[in-house]
């Protein structure tokens, strides 16, 4: 949709199939790791009205035996990361194109902040250039799926919230390679991580603001968690990091670690709100 600062988005409503909290996530997601320097949309709170909907048949959202109409309001806006006007965008590029990604080393960064935000499916990217242009640019996008959908819970399977191609990460040789994002995350200050969360529209989340409290709460202690939660991705049958440097742990017991760390400190855990 083209919006009225001239800029095109994809727009997600409120009545999507997936679930309402969807464009909280987005939201707050998509800003945090704007917050980080990781390369994603700008995103923006879009007021649809019922007139746009009544009159555009394209508003609608089609199910397996029939269709319904957009809800009109407040719904979800992602920029399109290049104007349809000035360049292309590609949601896939083949393993031998990869080195035509200028930024290919935040991928990086993006698996810890996926592993963070407990990103419960596949992490998706999209690759532009202006239309002239020989090199692509990855920014990474539907972030919807991060704390678990509309759940917001955290259940940390190692393989979620990482890229099909294990490519994009063949430049990882060891922790330095997740800088300066990964220290970003175990710095965030809880007021940021507040402030961000108070910008979500209490209707995509039913107004329930003790859920919304508590999702911030799991954010801000999971900050410690991270490591943890490559290494385990790292000693997956999939070894992602084949030029890994550094020793080896078990990781039956980091897994161990990061269940009882949960288990525990969420129980504990007060919940201080900016």
């Amino acid at each position: 949709m083209r919006c009225s600062d001239n800029h095109f988005y994809i727009v997600k409503f409120r009545n999507n199939p997936q679930h309402l909290r969807v464009l909280a996530n987005e939201l707050l997601a998509t800003r945090l790791a704007e917050q980080l320097g990781l390369p994603v949309p700008a995103t923006e709170v879009v007021e649809v009205g019922e007139w746009l909907v009544n009159h555009t048949p394209e508003l609608h959202i089609q199910l397996a035996h029939h269709s319904i109409p957009c809800e009109p309001g407040l719904q979800f806006g992602s920029r399109y990361v290049v104007s349809p006007l000035d360049g292309q965008v590609f949601d896939y590029l083949p393993i031998e194109m990869m080195d035509r990604v200028r930024n290919l080393e935040t991928f990086a960064g993006m698996l810890a902040f996926d592993k963070w935000t407990g990103n419960s499916d596949g992490r998706q990217a999209t690759f532009w250039k202006k239309s002239r242009g020989k090199k692509y640019t990855a920014t990474f996008i539907d972030q919807g799926y991060c704390f678990n959908a509309g759940e917001w819970t955290f259940p940390d399977d190692p393989l979620k919230g990482a890229y099909a191609q294990d490519v994009v990460y063949e430049g990882v040789w060891g922790w330095q390679s997740f800088e300066p994002w990964l220290s970003r995350i175990e710095c965030m200050k809880e007021h940021a991580m507040w402030r961000l969360a108070m910008e979500i529209p209490p209707e995509w989340y039913g107004g329930a603001l003790h859920e919304l409290e508590r999702l911030v709460a799991h954010l801000i202690f999971r900050r410690g968690n991270v490591r943890d939660l490559i290494e385990v991705f790292r000693l997956s049958p999939r070894r992602p990091f084949p030029e890994w440097q550094g020793l080896s742990r078990d990781s039956r017991g980091l897994i161990a670690k990061v269940e009882s760390a949960n288990n525990h400190k969420l129980n504990t855990h007060r919940i201080h709100r900016y």
